[in-house]
């Protein structure tokens, strides 16, 4: 006890900021009375700093070493400084960005200043700005770093820190890409030596604004990804979720001819509490039900939904009975990379994804003499596939122009969304009929994901090592045939925390702690032929269901 006390008033006393400071010094003051529930706040606040995962630091907003908040985003931040001093030296050109969530305005500024402090030529982005905006500002403007304030689609009382290279820091190939081994050990290594918070200089002198221009240029070369302004006459329903892309998103389908648009007003402006769903994430059940509505009321032709921070994307689309269904990652990822695949005026000339996502895009890619790639989960891997002309990820991220932006964009997903469905209604076809033809070219391809949300991390370490220790003999009655533990790496993937199930009737399952999220991810995916030409999507159903239950009972969850 204390230990952690002591460590907490050490933290108090370089505190820069006086919310965070009266915050932890009175749990600090409790813990001291005895309260054993102080006690175990106050261990949670400094069970060690947060270490980059999947897309970067993430956390709940509030003091201690172990939350999101000025002191940790400051010493970061100086770590980052470092990191780029030390490997280009002195002068690199940051871009820094934030969206709408608690602290972002604070952290933002905390970085801005920091960083123009250790001598950086600092472009502060206007806040509250889509991801994607920063992502394309480290390209377009030839930075050598790029910070995004964001959790994404992060519970309403998280925060995070994204950090991109370009310029001199990275090679072509990872120029506005999130960083990845080492040089985020490298950084890692320099935030745990920077000063405490309070002894590291900030200034707000010399920080360059950047002006509208930018997002212009942005929304100029995103709307043009449609090839033409010709006017559509497709219904779209747009719901940015309660975060920054509505805007944005908005103006560039305008832009490239979809006039007819309708926000989800109840979603429409940034709203941190994200008050009318109960996880702010498009795949998240209910997230899309208020657009779905409204979609149905005026007879729309697709739903687009973009997450929060605006770089995922979702869709929905109406069904010949009437009803709407939502695709999944993976059939967005399929007809998406179709358009790309066939797309011959597209740089690039290799489709990736993430192995935990489908492996129907490796088929597509095929048929249409392209190269394929599956790399480890993340956009900091995809889009590091030399020629990429698109890549994906089952959790509905796409990157669909990476010469501009090159990591997942939302913004850039939703105009080829509304390309596709444009196209696709002028042939008198469906996005439901490109589905159904992929299918019986390629087989029908059906996945599923099964999460498991913990309050406590034990489970899904214990999870993971009862798989280890006794495997999975069979999925849906099919033996299977290879088990492979994925932290052992192999010549074409490095190591990571998971475990592949292939059976013999060629379904597979991956089971991996998630990077962003206290979750145990399962993703599941049978591969099933289309006999006379009919796709089994019940059969498929079905056999998704018997693997699941398998799944299930083998985590002992």
């Amino acid at each position: 006890m204390a230990d952690v006390i002591a460590q907490a008033r050490e933290w108090i006393a370089h505190d820069p900021d006086a919310a965070t400071r009266a915050e932890l010094s009175e749990i600090a003051d409790r813990a001291e009375q005895g309260d054993e529930a102080a006690l175990a706040d106050l261990a949670s606040r400094f069970s060690g700093p947060l270490m980059f995962g999947t897309a970067g630091l993430r956390a709940a907003v509030g003091a201690g070493e172990s939350r999101m908040n000025v002191a940790v985003v400051t010493r970061a931040t100086a770590g980052v400084a470092a990191y780029l001093a030390d490997t280009i030296g002195p002068g690199a050109r940051v871009v820094v960005g934030c969206d709408a969530r608690y602290g972002s305005d604070e952290f933002m500024d905390a970085a801005c200043e920091v960083l123009t402090a250790a001598g950086a030529e600092v472009l502060a982005l206007p806040k509250k700005l889509p991801t994607p905006v920063t992502a394309y500002t480290v390209r377009a403007l030839d930075c050598e770093c790029g910070i995004m304030v964001t959790a994404s689609h992060n519970p309403p009382a998280d925060n995070g820190y994204k950090v991109y290279l370009g310029g001199r820091a990275a090679d072509e190939d990872g120029r506005g890409v999130q960083i990845v081994p080492p040089a985020d050990a490298e950084i890692a290594a320099r935030i745990a030596a920077a000063p405490p918070a309070d002894e590291v200089p900030r200034s707000a002198e010399g920080i360059q604004q950047v002006d509208q221009a930018v997002v212009d240029a942005y929304v100029d070369r995103v709307s043009s990804r449609r090839g033409t302004t010709e006017p559509s006459g497709i219904r779209i329903v747009l719901t940015p979720m309660h975060g920054v892309g509505g805007a944005t998103c908005e103006r560039a389908l305008h832009a490239a001819g979809f006039a007819d648009v309708h926000l989800v007003p109840e979603q429409a402006e940034p709203d941190p509490d994200f008050p009318t769903v109960a996880f702010p994430n498009p795949e998240e059940p209910g997230a899309i039900d208020l657009a779905l509505e409204l979609a149905r009321r005026i007879d729309a032709d697709v739903v687009i939904a973009l997450d929060p921070d605006a770089d995922r994307c979702s869709m929905a689309v109406p069904l010949t009975d009437g009803t709407w269904r939502q695709l999944t990652g993976d059939e967005i990822g399929a007809v998406l990379g179709e358009q790309a695949a066939a797309d011959d005026s597209r740089s690039g000339d290799a489709l990736a994804n993430s192995i935990v996502s489908g492996r129907l895009l490796s088929r597509i890619a095929a048929a249409h003499g392209l190269k394929h790639a599956a790399t480890l989960t993340g956009f900091k891997w995809i889009a590091r596939t030399p020629g990429i002309r698109f890549g994906y990820e089952e959790a509905i991220g796409y990157c669909t122009d990476p010469d501009a932006v090159h990591d997942k964009d939302g913004v850039g997903a939703a105009i080829r969304v509304a390309t596709l469905v444009h196209d696709l209604k002028s042939q008198g076809k469906t996005v439901e009929d490109l589905l159904d033809d992929l299918a019986r070219a390629h087989g029908f391809f059906a996945s599923a994901p099964l999460s498991f949300r913990v309050s406590d991390l034990s489970l899904i370490a214990d999870g993971m090592a009862r798989l280890r220790a006794d495997g999975i003999p069979s999925l849906a009655g099919s033996p299977v045939v290879e088990a492979r533990d994925l932290a052992k790496g192999s010549p074409e993937l490095g190591p990571t925390d998971g475990l592949l199930y292939l059976t013999e009737a060629d379904d597979r399952v991956i089971v991996r702690p998630s990077g962003t999220e206290p979750k145990l991810k399962c993703y599941l995916e049978v591969v099933l032929p289309c006999e006379d030409g009919v796709v089994p999507r019940a059969a498929a159903a079905e056999r998704l269901e018997r693997i699941r239950a398998d799944v299930t009972a083998a985590l002992g969850f």
